[in-house]
């Protein structure tokens, strides 16, 4: 999931060496959290934040097949 979520986002930022992202087990859910450049933080939530949502449902899709709950938190 860690390397999911950051091959994402390496793809749409433009400091991809800033990107970095933590797995960390909270209750019953695996959070991932993801944290990039100030500059790049809007194309990774995107417009009305679509791309952040696009993210999340590839992730709960993933969970789902799984038996797991997966929370995305983007970390500025």
């Amino acid at each position: 999931m860690k390397e999911l979520v950051r091959l994402i986002a390496v793809s749409l930022v433009d400091t991809p060496d800033q990107v970095e992202v933590c797995e960390v087990e909270k209750d019953d859910a695996l959070v991932i959290e993801l944290r990039v450049a100030d500059d790049d933080l809007g194309k990774v939530i995107g417009r009305q934040g679509m791309t952040a949502k696009a993210v999340r449902t590839l992730l709960s899709a993933v969970g789902s097949r799984r038996d797991q709950r997966i929370r995305l938190d983007i970390v500025d």
